[in-house]
């Protein structure tokens, strides 16, 4: 039954997170587990009606540390597991998303962010970046993807699950309230009838054969006694994961070689971004814009050309600077004014981006004003 789930292509109109759970079917997902929580508790309801049909599975633990620990523990047994949730519940997801990193787990979590801190609201906001990023107790080896629309929480859901299978390390799909509630049209396709293989799940533990007879003994450890062990342990895998992150990190950016200003921004944010560049475009203005879509690893290379290669750079993003931090961190030592437009937990219009757009580019124009030294 499992081959005949989405045939063709299919022209649909759907809730972003009622798109997750299709894609995770798509990507071949065997099991959800999960816990409610605004604004990504339809993904839960959509998966659990796919599943008796799709003969997949769904378990609804007792809070969301339980789900991030069973999520590992489906991985570990073969099974292409993964979780949904926002807000408090990343939070509490850093604990056993941390040990997945440690153990090198191809964990799959899909994240559609509040407003925080703490319960604040449950509508939108784009303040889980630095949790989702770099959350836990470790070095943040994990790959984030952040979408802008239902078409992409289709194709990157399913990528993340190829991406956490094929590299080993925690894979987040970074979206958000809008994006989980809103309706949006997007076509479904079976990924393997777009050339996408999809990489089957593998074991850690129950394995045949005697381990040291048999087989080579598996350690799957998350904690060290010693902290050489630890060192050694944790040089390993970031000089892996720094390996990977050249093939990993993904960007789009338009006239961006002969811009006076460069617009950053990422997920829903990234739709007003692009109209509003569009629009100054048209209307002469010298701008382009850059969007990471990986916001772990970030597209090192070009943030460092273009921080290098523009005069003003403005990051916009509906948090007070989660996006701005990672961006300058990579951009160091390139010769390009950052400012920035942070509305923590609003929506952002084209409009509103024009506006500030506008006014930095007549600041660089206008000659400064030379003041007169007082004559003691």
């Amino acid at each position: 039954m499992s081959e005949k789930i989405i045939q063709g292509e299919k022209r649909v109109f759907m809730t972003g997170n009622e798109v997750v759970a299709w894609a995770a079917i798509a990507a071949k997902a065997d099991i959800m587990y999960g816990y409610p929580i605004t604004p990504q508790n339809e993904i839960m309801h959509y998966w659990t009606r796919l599943a008796p049909k799709y003969n997949k599975t769904f378990l609804q633990t007792e809070d969301e540390l339980s789900a991030g620990f069973t999520t590992v523990g489906g991985v570990m047994a073969g099974r292409k597991a993964f979780t949904a949730t926002a807000g408090p519940g990343n939070t509490l997801m850093q604990e056993p998303m941390s040990m997945a990193e440690m153990m090198r787990l191809p964990t799959v979590v899909v994240i559609q962010q509040r407003g925080g801190p703490s319960t604040a609201t449950v509508i939108y906001s784009q303040q889980e970046v630095t949790l989702t990023t770099l959350g836990g107790n470790g070095e943040g080896m994990r790959i984030v993807y952040s979408t802008a629309n239902h078409q992409e929480l289709y194709d990157y859901t399913i990528k993340a699950f190829n991406t956490a299978w094929k590299y080993r390390f925690p894979t987040f799909v970074l979206g958000d309230g809008y994006q989980a509630k809103m309706r949006e049209p997007l076509t479904m396709y079976k990924p393997e009838e777009r050339g996408v293989q999809i990489i089957e799940p593998q074991a850690y533990v129950g394995l045949a054969g005697v381990p040291g007879r048999d087989r080579p003994p598996a350690h799957h450890r998350n904690t060290y006694n010693l902290e050489e062990e630890l060192y050694e342990k944790v040089s390993h895998d970031m000089a892996e994961f720094e390996r990977i992150a050249p093939e990993v990190a993904e960007f789009q950016a338009e006239n961006t070689d002969d811009a006076e200003l460069v617009v950053v921004g990422h997920g829903v944010v990234f739709r007003a971004v692009r109209e509003a560049v569009n629009n100054l475009r048209e209307q002469g203005h010298k701008v382009g814009y850059f969007r990471p879509v990986t916001l772990r690893p970030l597209p090192v290379q070009q943030i460092k050309e273009l921080s290098a290669g523009v005069s003003k750079i403005l990051v916009v993003e509906s948090a007070y600077g989660q996006l701005a931090r990672l961006f300058k961190e990579v951009a160091y030592g390139g010769t390009a004014e950052i400012t920035h437009l942070f509305r923590p937990g609003i929506g952002i219009t084209a409009t509103e981006v024009e506006v500030r757009v506008k006014g930095l580019l007549e600041t660089g124009l206008r000659k400064p004003r030379l003041r007169k030294a007082s004559v003691g």
